[in-house]
């Protein structure tokens, strides 16, 4: 099982890489377009996607590798018994804002292709393709924080960025 997440997380990560060469290619598309006085429609718009993309599906594999932001000066003068239960609580109360944004995000994309909502950008792209990439983000994020919350249970400690870089 933990092969598995941990491809998972990686997968994402990947594909967050390439939705970032995504952003690089629309926005040089856009330039090229215009210094030609050509207009490619929609060029801004799937920068956007491709960003808001990126950004959702690296939110596992950036937990994981213990690179999101962590008040730790507090944690770090408890002592090691009341730190792990205060991280214990955190990542128990950050699971359940995972849920609440994983469902949310699924709803969302669910509301789009029930509505038929199209980008307001001249695309005119179907939003629910575009917001597939933050449900299935919000997703794995929810299930890396569980996954992390399980982990703490079982007296593992916490990812650090300084051990995964060396």
């Amino acid at each position: 099982m933990r092969r598995f997440l941990d491809t998972l997380y990686g997968a994402a990560g990947l594909l967050a890489g390439l939705c970032m060469i995504g952003v690089l290619a629309s926005v040089l598309a856009a330039i090229i377009a215009r210094q030609m006085g050509w207009n490619i429609p929609g060029t801004d718009a799937y920068a956007g996607y491709f960003m808001a993309a990126a950004g959702f599906l690296a939110l596992a594999t950036t937990f994981k590798h213990g690179e999101h932001i962590r008040v730790t000066l507090l944690l770090n003068s408890l002592a090691a018994r009341n730190g792990r239960r205060l991280d214990i609580f955190a990542l128990a109360a950050g699971a359940v804002l995972a849920a609440a944004f994983a469902y949310f995000s699924i709803k969302l994309v669910h509301d789009s292709r029930l509505y038929n909502d199209i980008s307001t950008a001249n695309d005119a792209t179907p939003l629910w393709i575009p917001q597939i990439a933050m449900a299935v983000g919000t997703v794995l994020f929810l299930v890396s924080v569980v996954d992390e919350l399980v982990r703490r249970l079982r007296g593992l400690p916490a990812p650090s960025s300084q051990q995964t870089h060396e």
